[in-house]
């Protein structure tokens, strides 16, 4: 099995963030894209303290540089005021800039839209089927994930341990992100059995002993670490109000399994949401790759969920005027019960495609035109641009 993988990610024409949850592989894209580049790696505690005590050494390093050469700058949230000397070489001296971060909770503190139009918003997801190629198998994807740091070991459980504890020692103590840390760790195993569904903040709070306020809080954290995405409700221009509250999606599986404690094989009650958050981390990673040539995936995903129905749609895709819906099931076998979500939103204006993923083998329409489609179709359909049709 191979060690490294071909991103989808391109290396942009001008400076950018990325960002994306530790492990994700950004150090590693970043050196074999920019193999020349100067980098200045703020995990290197060394450097860290003599930028903190004197930023001044940031522009000393960096002004001996020739227009379009590029730095690095990894873990930026680190030392939010180094982007002040970022936008003067920017202007001044025409540097390119890579910012890599696995928070955003620091830089939107401090202003990232200071280099609003300079840089870039980028995002790196965990391994996709398509990276993956031949390698990839969803059974494991779905037990232990696909970070990279993940995938290439051979004991997936304990690194995914040492992962929570790493994300509790660097991201959470060490950045003082949170005042009640023994709050925290009540709270994460909670908000993991949360992957999937709409967020009761309420019973959040009641189970992990803390106030509502300090969840949102807490849920804000794991977004701005990259290891949630909140999936909002889809809003009709019509009469009919969809539900308001989001969806709580893990963007990793393996990660979500680690928090909770859970590594041994998965169980049935866990491949459904665990399926659905491989499907939303697949589209994300897709309608974000930086292809210019490509056909953009979508420019919105949200769920559909309607007041007067129990009927529901897992995805809900916008692009333009278009709408794509999505359901998952984690089930071998088809049946048209599997259809009860897609039928009923057949109706909503501006609906081009309906797809049922699930995890049989077999392709094929139904009689009123949903597409039936093995997980791995789905995968390739939206890597290759041909989601829509």
């Amino acid at each position: 099995m191979s060690s490294t993988y071909e991103r989808i990610n391109r290396l942009p024409r001008q400076s950018f963030f990325l960002l994306g949850m530790r492990g994700v592989g950004k150090s590693t894209w970043v050196r074999a894209v920019l193999p020349d580049a100067l980098c200045i790696d703020l995990l290197d505690e060394r450097l860290y303290q003599d930028l903190l005590a004197d930023p001044s050494l940031f522009a000393q390093s960096i002004g001996h540089l020739a227009p379009n050469d590029w730095v690095v700058v990894d873990e930026v949230q680190r030392l939010p005021m180094l982007l002040n000397e970022v936008h003067r070489f920017i202007e001044s001296h025409r540097l390119n800039f890579a910012l890599l971060g696995s928070s955003a909770r620091k830089l939107k503190a401090a202003g990232v839209n200071l280099l609003a139009g300079r840089a870039l918003n980028k995002t790196m997801f965990p391994l996709t089927a398509a990276e993956l190629g031949a390698d990839f198998d969803l059974d494991r994807a779905l037990r232990c994930g696909t970070l990279p740091l993940v995938w290439g070991n051979p004991e997936p459980p304990a690194v995914l341990e040492a992962y929570t504890q790493l994300y509790l020692r660097e991201e959470i103590r060490a950045e003082a992100l949170v005042r009640n840390l023994p709050g925290f760790v009540r709270f994460l195993p909670i908000a993991a059995l949360f992957n999937g569904q709409a967020i009761n903040i309420a019973g959040i709070a009641r189970d992990a002993g803390v106030a509502r306020g300090t969840v949102r809080g807490y849920l804000e954290i794991l977004e701005d670490t990259l290891l949630v995405h909140r999936l909002p409700a889809f809003e009709s221009r019509t009469r009919v109000r969809e539900r308001k509250l989001p969806k709580l999606y893990w963007v990793d599986p393996g990660v979500v399994r680690a928090v909770k404690g859970q590594l041994g094989e998965v169980t049935a009650e866990e491949r459904g949401p665990l399926l659905e958050s491989w499907v939303l981390t697949t589209l994300r990673a897709h309608a974000g790759a930086w292809t210019g040539e490509a056909k953009r995936l979508c420019d919105e995903i949200a769920y559909w969920s309607p007041h007067q129905t129990d009927a529901e749609v897992d995805f809900l895709l916008r692009r333009g005027d278009e709408l794509l819906a999505i359901e998952v099931k984690a089930t071998d076998r088809y049946h048209t019960g599997l259809l009860k979500g897609l039928r009923a939103i057949a109706s909503v204006p501006g609906l081009t495609r309906r797809v049922l993923v699930y995890t049989g083998q077999r392709s094929f329409r139904s009689a009123d035109g949903i597409e039936i489609w093995p997980a791995e179709r789905f995968a390739a359909e939206a890597a290759n641009g041909s989601l829509w049709g």
